[in-house]
């Protein structure tokens, strides 16, 4: 019997995701199975997440001040404030909702959420969208009861963490889902944008991919294509230089 099958009745759940596309749209794909299941989501993040558009429409989205780890002895200092008042802030949610299990995606807004999460003996769990641990989860893992990743290799990630860590990949909205079967549309010369632009997932860099190389892997285009694919980012500066390329000249 697979966990479809069975019958569970409905429960809250919060996702806690930074603001950039790749912490908040594997949120926002677990958060579209939960919701189909008959679950309650909320959704806490910051508010460059709360700004992104198409996302956790309909979710209830709580903003919670996120410090940035960085900036030396004063940064910490004022990330350490931030702290504070955003797991003051989740802790007052948790009372009123009182959440089934709070699931972080890494991301600043993250860490005073599973803070709060952990002081309240809620079920937490952290998923790793790449191969290298990101700040926030490296300073969570030991503590949360389990650690999900979309690689079974993940750089960063304690060893004695294995009984804890489970492979169960990337989770994948529906819209993109949807794409898997459709033919891909044709590539333009080089320099002319296509009426459709592949959107990059997720990130915070743009990328140029040729379509005899990571492009054809990634959206299943036939070999035989060629030119360049557009792949911007979402926020991203037109104009400004990529910072890497892939695949390789024709």
């Amino acid at each position: 019997m697979s966990i479809t099958d069975l019958n569970i009745p409905p429960m809250r759940f919060v996702l806690a995701a930074g603001g950039t596309g790749g912490h908040m749209t594997p949120a926002q794909a677990l958060a579209e199975v939960l919701m189909a299941r008959g679950h309650e989501v909320a959704l806490i993040t910051d508010e460059r997440g709360a700004r992104i558009p198409g996302l956790f429409d309909g979710v209830a989205t709580h903003v919670l001040p996120a410090g940035r780890l960085a900036g030396g002895p004063l940064g910490w200092l004022r990330a350490g404030r931030s702290i504070l008042a955003g797991r003051a802030m989740a802790l007052a949610l948790y009372r009123a909702i009182e959440p089934a299990a709070v699931i972080g995606f890494g991301g600043y807004p993250a860490l005073p959420s599973l803070i709060a999460a952990l002081g309240r003996r809620i079920p937490t769990v952290i998923h790793e969208q790449n191969a290298v641990l990101g700040r926030v989860n490296r300073l969570l893992a030991r503590r949360v009861d389990a650690v999900a990743t979309a690689y079974p290799d993940v750089a960063r990630l304690p060893a004695d963490l294995a009984e804890q860590t489970h492979l169960v990949g990337n989770p994948v909205r529906a819209e993109v889902l949807a794409l898997r079967d459709r033919p891909y549309p044709r590539l333009m010369p080089r320099g002319v944008p296509h009426p459709r632009d592949r959107r990059q997932p997720g990130g915070d860099h743009p990328v140029r991919c040729r379509a005899r190389g990571a492009g054809d892997a990634a959206a299943g285009a036939a070999p035989a294509a060629a030119g360049d694919a557009a792949v911007p980012q979402r926020g991203y500066r037109p104009g400004a230089r990529p910072l890497r390329r892939t695949g390789h000249p024709g």
